[in-house]
């Protein structure tokens, strides 16, 4: 598959790559039967309001039923969003997603009673039904929905607020529509001389091209797109935001951050130590972008030159089971088990839809349910090696879903979103340590470090950007401050000039990325690839100089799922993130690369 592959409809890539959905359902008559048998036990919610209070075995029962039609719903959600991501164009698909959609809304309204009601329980009955043996099982999440007793509202209030759930991703929905199916990304002259329609896809292998020519074309046409439509975009963005203020403020929470970091019981104090930390460490990655300007001899640096690598004798190229087979050996410190099972998902079950198709989803993920196995979504384009490492990024995520629903009931299997991009970045650094350690001339060994330099840069650097980003929108919001574009452009452009440095030319155009981020759509999620790559690398250090304990420790915590607050599983992973210091101690590592790459060029 090649930069080109965009357009290739669904139906012109071969089964082999695309995934295997069988195992949910076998057809969408099967789904949609059981979606009707889900619909009629909807009901069954009702039976329980107002008895909770009434004994321990009344509120076990109430759980159990919650957790059995939950686990059912996901299932069916599950097949749902995939196909849907299947190709976004495909009417039918979108369709069966709405229907799912309006059940998970319907159903959030059901079960709204439930929290608000435990919460009327006195605490001297609750703390008598908690150290009863058949609530014991329930403890540890009774004790989670418990914490949000001065942010539960009366049973009617919580009700409206569940039902106002399919209203409330209006603007997601919308862009995730305009991004995927109707933005019309243009076309360049590609580096053959040929007529080369953007995508999503093949804009990040394009700037990774040796042409400078492409590489600016593909830039400006690529962001054209969004310049007209930049009022729309604008408009989604500021209405997710005000949706997120009108939840956090009736809910009384000081903050939408504050909300946002409530449910995994962070503290505010990591996403600020995040920030200020990366603000102290920005002259190694100053010094990173004049190496790349004296390398590349270009007279200024622009953001389409920081992607291309800096050895012009290069063509990477890795078909997806080479890369799968790369991937393998890479992560044999973590047992024979982890990587013939990861081995099979890959290539045998047919975990991943490997390629992009007309009107597929963008990016990448992993996904399932308590139900299926794990599920990755790719966009694999074998001349980027950011393919390769998106790839076991994404298994990593897979590999944690796997163990922690093996290993854990139902109630206790979903890891939270801080833990998760710890499982996949880890895989990361093992696959950098390995083709680090292969016989290479020392061209491949600047491109390997390029490389990773690059990734802590998108990871580290550019995540905590786009969180300290979503921090100052929100608190411009909360200040009442209007959210135009301007004022989001205004914002994005003084941080570009802050992570980007004296170093590199901003192109006007640029200050428009912020339009173009899914993840602002999820917001206050972002900071956790930052945080989450500071502990991977600390994890991946312990078990690389560590024996069976360290191991054991880290294969316990992907095991772990849910059952603690995440710094509680890293803390017994071995990382403390209550610290700054493993944050810190990434950043000396991005340095030291940096150092390295100077010292290996400082010739050239």
């Amino acid at each position: 598959m090649n930069t080109r592959t965009g357009t290739l409809t669904r139906d012109e890539i071969s089964e082999q790559s695309q995934w295997d959905l069988s195992g949910l359902y076998s057809s969408d008559e099967e789904w949609n039967s059981e979606l009707e048998i889900l619909e009629r036990e909807l009901p069954g919610y009702a039976s329980f309001q107002g008895t909770l209070a009434q004994s321990s075995t009344t509120l076990k029962a109430c759980i159990e039923f919650d957790m059995n039609f939950s686990r059912k719903l996901e299932k069916l959600y599950t097949f749902a969003h995939l196909k849907n991501d299947e190709d976004k164009t495909n009417s039918f698909y979108q369709g069966n997603f709405e229907k799912v959609m309006r059940l998970l809304t319907e159903a959030g309204s059901a079960s709204s009673f439930i929290r608000p009601e435990i919460m009327t329980i006195p605490q001297d009955q609750m703390a008598q039904f908690l150290e009863e043996k058949e609530i014991e099982f329930y403890k540890y999440h009774l004790e989670q929905i418990l914490r949000y007793r001065d942010h539960t509202l009366t049973d009617k209030e919580e009700k409206l607020l569940a039902a106002s759930g399919e209203m409330g991703r209006a603007s997601r929905d919308a862009f995730d529509m305009l991004d995927n199916a109707d933005l019309k990304l243009g076309e360049i002259e590609g580096e053959d001389g040929e007529p080369l329609s953007l995508t999503h896809g093949n804009f990040q292998s394009l700037m990774q091209s040796y042409d400078r020519r492409v590489r600016k074309d593909a830039f400006h046409t690529y962001y054209n797109a969004y310049e007209s439509h930049r009022f729309t975009y604008s408009t989604l963005l500021s209405g997710s935001v005000k949706k997120d203020l009108f939840y956090s403020r009736s809910r009384n929470y000081s903050g939408y951050r504050a909300k946002a970091l409530f449910s995994e019981n962070i503290a505010e104090s990591v996403y600020d130590n995040l920030i200020e930390s990366v603000h102290q460490n920005l002259k190694p990655l100053y010094k990173y972008f004049d190496l790349r300007k004296r390398l590349l001899g270009v007279d200024e640096l622009h953001a389409y030159d920081c992607g291309v690598p800096l050895v012009k004798n290069i063509k990477w190229r890795m078909p997806y089971e080479e890369a799968v087979e790369k991937i393998k050996i890479s992560l044999q410190p973590l047992g024979t088990e982890y990587v013939e099972r990861l081995e099979q998902g890959l290539l045998k079950d047919r975990w991943t839809d490997r390629y992009e198709n007309k009107g597929k989803r963008s990016g990448a993920y992993s996904s399932g349910c308590y139900d299926s196995n794990p599920f990755i979504l790719m966009n694999y384009q074998e001349d980027n090696i950011n393919s390769v490492y998106t790839l076991a990024h994404e298994a990593g995520h897979s590999m944690h879903s796997l163990f922690s629903r093996e290993t854990q009931p139902y109630l206790y299997a979903d890891y939270t979103i801080f833990v998760a991009e710890v499982a996949s970045t880890f895989n990361e650094s093992l696959l950098t340590k390995y083709f680090l350690s292969q016989d290479i001339d020392q061209e491949m060994r600047i491109y390997l470090l390029c490389r990773e330099i690059d990734n802590f840069r998108g990871t580290l650097y550019r995540q905590t950007m786009f969180a300290e980003f979503e921090h100052r929108v929100y608190e411009a919001a909360e200040n009442n401050q209007p959210l135009t574009i301007e004022t989001f452009q205004e914002i994005y452009k003084s941080l570009l000039e802050l992570y980007f440095g004296p170093g590199l030319v901003l192109d006007d155009c640029l200050s428009l990325e912020c339009f173009r981020i899914p993840h602002f759509y999820f917001s206050f999620y972002v900071y956790k690839y930052a945080t989450g790559i500071s502990a991977a690398y600390a994890l991946a250090d312990r078990v690389l100089s560590g024996g069976n304990e360290e191991l054991n420790d880290y294969l316990n915590f992907l095991k772990s799922g849910g059952s603690k607050y995440p710094i509680d599983l890293l803390k017994m992973a071995g990382v403390d993130m209550n610290s700054p210091e493993p944050v810190r101690t990434a950043l000396t590592k991005f340095s030291a690369l940096v150092d390295e790459l100077e010292s290996l060029t400082i010739k050239n």
